[in-house]
């Protein structure tokens, strides 16, 4: 038995055992009284499992709304070329300094990379992966 059970087992018998010693004259007023008890629980209830399936539901729609492109925003993308262009400073000094020309171009190919990855990552169309063909436009019926 539930603890909720027991205690509208003893309201019950809390009410009943009232009822005998006041008589029949306050019967109405000790059932409604219960009856409004009763309310309350169930109004507890159900406001509590309305609760939870909103819960449910507003924790499903937000899983469903982040897909893998929609965190990449244009601040995350802005972001990620100003590291790259202050990164590449420092890059750029140690391998022109250590390698000269060919450190300087290898740095410089390894940020254009970075970069390239990137931008692939966040705009998988980018380069041709998936476009759409002319012959399934949505103007055509």
């Amino acid at each position: 038995m539930d603890a909720r059970d027991t205690d509208l087992k003893k309201e019950l018998d809390a009410t009943l055992h009232a009822r005998r010693e006041l008589g029949e004259d306050y019967e109405s007023a000790l059932v409604d009284s219960f009856l409004e008890k009763v309310d309350q629980r169930i109004d507890g209830a159900v406001e509590r499992r309305v609760r939870r399936q909103l819960a449910e539901q507003q924790m499903q729609t937000a899983r469903d709304s982040r897909s893998p492109g929609a965190t990449d925003s244009w601040g995350e993308r802005f972001g990620f070329g100003i590291v790259s262009l202050v990164l590449a400073v420092p890059l750029s000094a140690i391998g022109g300094g250590v390698a000269h020309l060919p450190g300087l171009l290898t740095a410089w190919a390894g940020i254009v990379g970075v970069n390239v990855v990137q931008a692939a990552r966040t705009n998988p169309g980018l380069f041709g992966g998936r476009r759409k063909s002319s012959r399934n436009s949505d103007w055509e019926d």
